[in-house]
C-alpha cells in the first residue's frame, strides 16, 4: 500500500521527528504548539513564509458565542442552516461548545482582539448569523493578528520549521500507515532540493484550492496540494463539490486573474448595501436577512442580476459609512479600493463573486483522523462536517482552532503506541507531471465549466477537457532512467500543476454527479434542492489505475473501529 506519488527525485537527506504539520495557518500553527507542548518532536513545513497562508488574509473574524445572550446552542442553529441539510451536527456542536474557551485560549497566546472602551470584546455581524458574535481585530485585520500571535509563539517556542517548502507527497509503510513526507525546499530554506521528514505521525494543514480558478480570494500558494497529496495516498475525500464563492470581490476586470481583493462581510454586517447601477438594492424581498443573507444565497443573487442586466458586476454602497468610520473600522480594505482608483468613502464598490473557500477536503473524523491511519488534516483542507454545503461566515477560523486542539490532544494520547515504531517507506508508483504551461487552461476550463454557474452540459465539457489534459500526459509519459513515467520535468511549477489538475478533476466529477442545486453547488439544469434524493455526501478516493472512485454516504465524518489499524475506504 504503497500508494502514488509525484514524479521527483530521491531525497537527497532527510530528518526525524514524532510529527510533522504542513502548512502555517491557525489550524497548523496551532496544531504544532500544542504537539510540542507535550513533548512530542515536531516540525512545521510551510510553503512560503510562516505568516504567507490563507489565515493572514481573514478579515471578518472569528465566530464564537461570547456575547451577552448568545449560545452555542445558537450558533449551531445558524451554522445547520447554512450548511443546507449536509452539516454534521456533532461536528457542529463540538464547534460551538469547544469555540469559545479555544478563543480565550488564543487570547492568552497572544492575540488582541478590538475591545470596548470597558475592555469587553467588540463583536460585529456577518451573513447568516442572527447575533453579533464575530470578534475581529484591527477592523479588518482578524488573521493578520491571529497570524502574529502565533509565529511569535512559534518562535518564541523555537520549534523546528521549514519554510519555502512544498510538500511532494505522503511516505507510507507496506502496511499504509504515515511514514513521513517528501518535501521540495525552493533556495531559502535549511535544505536545498528534495528531502524526506520521517515520523510516524503527519498533519495536513495546507489550506484551500482557489487556484484551481482563475480569479480567487486565496494566495497563489492555494494550489490544493495537501487534498492531492491525500488523495495519491489513498485517503478519501469528501463534499469537494462545494466551493464557496465569496460574494464581494473587488472586480479589477474581465480579465483580472489570480488572488483578488476581498471586501469583507463585515462591510454588509456594518449596513453596506448591494446595489445595482441604477442604486436598487436587488437583495431586498430574496431573504428575510437581505444582504447579510449565507453566502451561497449573495454570491447567486448578484449573478442572477449581472445576468438580468448583461453586468460584469454589481455594486456595494457603504458611502453613508463616512471617512471615520472606514478608516477606522476597514482601513485594510480601504487601502485597497483606493490602491485600484476606488474610494469607498465617496463612490460605491465594484464587485463579484470570486472562488473563496473549500468547504469539503480530507474526510476525517472528530479528531482529524483520515482513512490512512496516521495522517491527520485541519482546517481547510479537511472535510469535518462543520460546514456542510456552505461555509457560515467566520467558521473557518474558528474551525481550524478548534480542531487542532483537538488533534494535538489525540496525538499525545497515541504517541506512546508509536515511539520505537520503524518508519521504513514503501516503494510507490510515480505519476507523471503535467507540464506548467497547462495551468492557466486548467483555470479557464474551472472557472468557465465549475464555477459560480453550473450546469450539465458545462461539467461534462469541463470534465473532458480535464481528462484530455491527464490523458495527453501520460500518452505522452516516456520512461526516465530510474523506470518510472515521465513528461514535465520534476520542479514547483509542474508539481503544482499536477496537483491542480488533480483536484479540478474531482471536484468536476462530483459536481457532475451531484444533480441538485444546494449550498454553494448551484446547477442551472437542477434548480431545485432534492432531499429525497441528495441529503448526503460524495466520497471519492483514486484508484490504483489512477481512476476516480465516487460513492454516496450518509454521513460526512467517519468513525473508526480500531484506530490502529489500517482503515480501509
Amino acid at each position: 500500500m504503497a500508494g502514488i506519488q509525484l514524479h521527483a527525485p530521491a531525497p537527497g537527506w532527510a530528518i526525524e521527528a514524532d510529527v510533522v504539520v504542513v502548512g502555517s495557518g491557525v489550524a497548523g500553527l496551532t496544531t504544532a504548539l500544542r504537539c510540542a507542548a507535550a513533548g512530542l518532536s515536531t516540525v512545521v513545513v510551510t510553503k512560503a513564509r510562516l505568516d504567507d497562508g490563507s489565515t493572514r488574509w481573514a478579515q471578518g473574524g472569528i465566530a464564537a458565542a461570547l456575547g451577552d445572550g448568545d449560545t452555542p446552542e445558537q450558533h449551531l442553529d445558524d451554522t445547520l442552516v447554512a450548511g443546507a441539510g449536509l452539516c454534521d451536527e456533532e461536528a457542529v456542536r463540538t464547534l460551538v461548545t469547544e469555540g469559545p474557551d479555544a478563543v480565550r485560549r488564543l487570547i492568552a497566546t497572544g492575540a488582541h482582539f478590538d475591545t470596548s472602551d470597558a475592555g469587553e470584546i467588540e463583536l460585529t455581524r456577518e451573513g447568516g448569523h442572527h447575533r453579533r458574535r464575530i470578534a475581529h481585530a484591527g477592523g479588518d485585520a482578524t488573521g493578520a493578528e491571529i497570524s502574529r500571535a502565533l509565529v511569535e509563539a512559534v518562535h518564541a517556542s523555537k520549534l523546528r520549521t521549514i519554510e519555502n517548502a512544498l510538500v511532494l507527497d505522503l511516505l507510507t509503510d507496506a502496511e499504509g500507515r504515515t511514514a513521513g513526507i517528501t518535501l521540495h525546499v525552493m533556495g531559502e530554506g535549511q535544505h536545498d532540493g528534495v528531502g524526506a521528514v520521517r515520523c510516524p505521525t503527519v498533519v495536513l494543514a495546507t489550506g484551500g484550492m482557489g487556484q484551481v480558478f482563475s480569479a480567487t480570494t486565496n494566495p497563489a500558494v492555494s494550489t490544493g496540494d495537501g487534498v492531492a497529496l491525500a488523495l495519491r495516498a489513498g485517503a478519501e475525500v469528501s463534499d469537494l463539490e462545494f466551493v464557496q464563492f465569496h460574494p464581494t470581490v473587488l472586480f479589477l476586470g474581465t480579465d483580472s486573474e489570480g488572488q483578488q481583493p476581498l471586501v469583507s462581510e463585515a462591510v454588509r454586517g456594518e449596513g453596506a448595501h448591494l446595489v445595482d447601477a441604477s442604486g436598487i438594492r436587488f437583495m431586498v424581498g430574496q431573504h428575510e436577512l437581505a444582504e447579510l443573507a449565507p453566502r451561497d444565497i449573495v454570491a447567486k443573487g448578484i449573478m442572477r442580476r449581472m445576468q438580468e442586466q448583461g453586468a460584469a458586476h454589481m455594486y456595494l454602497d457603504a458611502r453613508h459609512f463616512g471617512a471615520e468610520m472606514w478608516e477606522q473600522r476597514f482601513p485594510t480594505i480601504l487601502a485597497a479600493c483606493r490602491a485600484h482608483g476606488i474610494d469607498p468613502v465617496t463612490e460605491p464598490i465594484p464587485v463579484a463573486p470570486a472562488a473563496h473557500y473549500a468547504s469539503g477536503g480530507v474526510r476525517t473524523d472528530l479528531h482529524g483522523r483520515t482513512t490512512v491511519p496516521g495522517l491527520y488534516a485541519c482546517g481547510e483542507v479537511a472535510c469535518t462536517g462543520v460546514h456542510g454545503a456552505n461555509r457560515l461566515a467566520s467558521n473557518s477560523l474558528l474551525e481550524g482552532l478548534v480542531f487542532a486542539e483537538r488533534i494535538a490532544a489525540d496525538i499525545a494520547s497515541r504517541a506512546p503506541r508509536e515511539a520505537g515504531r520503524p518508519v521504513v517507506p514503501a516503494t510507490p508508483s510515480v505519476l507523471p507531471l503535467i507540464a506548467p504551461e497547462a495551468r492557466a487552461e486548467i483555470q479557464r476550463i474551472m472557472s468557465e465549466g465549475a464555477g459560480v454557474l453550473r450546469s450539465a452540459e458545462s461539467l461534462t465539457v469541463a470534465a473532458e477537457a480535464l481528462a484530455a489534459v491527464h490523458r495527453n500526459a501520460v500518452n505522452d509519459a516516456a520512461p526516465d532512467g530510474r523506470g518510472a513515467a515521465k513528461t514535465a520535468e520534476p520542479g514547483v511549477e509542474s508539481w503544482e500543476t499536477s496537483n491542480l489538475l488533480c483536484v479540478a478533476r474531482v471536484l468536476t466529477a462530483a459536481a457532475l454527479e451531484r444533480e441538485e442545486t444546494r449550498g454553494c453547488h448551484w446547477r442551472e439544469d437542477r434548480p431545485d434542492r432534492d432531499d429525497a434524493e441528495w441529503r448526503r455526501h460524495l466520497v471519492v478516493r483514486l484508484a490504483p489505475d489512477r481512476s476516480l472512485l465516487v460513492r454516496r454516504t450518509e454521513n460526512t465524518a467517519f468513525a473508526p473501529t480500531v484506530p490502529d489499524a489500517p482503515r480501509e475506504p
